[in-house]
């Protein structure tokens, strides 16, 4: 009986698997009509060789498109599951990222974040820390800001923040918001008292945009 597809893909996975002379963990196998492919990455060309001659071994093979690449150990790591192993770990090393609100998703190198979390400097130091893992060439952040904020919440950091340094007053500043975004207006004493209101907008669980419309009187 002939086999499908699927079937010819186990079974050659399977070939690999028990291949001693060959290390399967990096090895991807596709099967189209009988035809199977073979990608990612092996140790030497000797293993590369025993790959193939593993994958011909199976029945129903019709032929062969090897795409496997010879890489060093002293080489950097950039199959698609090792990097995204690589950013699973930096995202559970750096406290300020709750790791298990953020899944990781890697394509050729290009990674998807998604998830939810409460604060939008949590996403953001997700996608940095994405960013900064050898191998990546680009990261789509899609991770939700799930909390929206209240603008009293926020009008309470920006007092508090004016109170921290030196007593500065606050009350000339008006905060709006509208869905994830916070609008400050009205008007401060120098540009520095813009920074520190802006600073504390942005400190405000569910904030994903600060739009600031503050002037200054001196």
């Amino acid at each position: 009986m002939k086999k499908t597809d699927s079937q010819l893909q186990h079974d050659v996975m399977a070939e690999l698997e028990w291949e001693p002379a060959v290390d399967h963990a990096d090895i991807g196998v596709a099967v189209t009509d009988g035809v199977v492919t073979l990608s990612g990455y092996v140790k030497s060309f000797t293993e590369k060789l025993a790959a193939e001659k593993a994958a011909r071994r199976v029945a129903g093979v019709k032929a062969i498109a090897e795409e496997i690449k010879v890489r060093l150990a002293s080489d950097n790591k950039t199959a698609d599951h090792e990097i995204a192993k690589r950013i699973v770990d930096v995202i559970a090393w750096t406290v300020a990222i709750p790791a298990d609100k953020v899944k990781v998703k890697v394509e050729h190198g290009w990674v998807t974040l998604t998830g939810s979390v409460d604060w939008y400097f949590q996403s953001n130091e997700a996608r940095k820390a994405a960013g900064r893992v050898s191998g990546v060439i680009g990261v789509t952040n899609l991770i939700e800001v799930k909390q929206l904020p209240a603008s009293t919440d926020v009008k309470d950091r920006i007092v508090s923040a004016f109170k921290r340094q030196a007593d500065l007053d606050a009350a000339g500043v008006t905060v709006t918001t509208d869905g994830s975004t916070v609008k400050l207006s009205g008007k401060v004493h120098a540009w520095n008292e813009r920074g520190i209101a802006e600073r504390a907008a942005w400190s405000a669980p569910g904030v994903t945009r600060v739009e600031d419309h503050l002037t200054v009187q001196y």
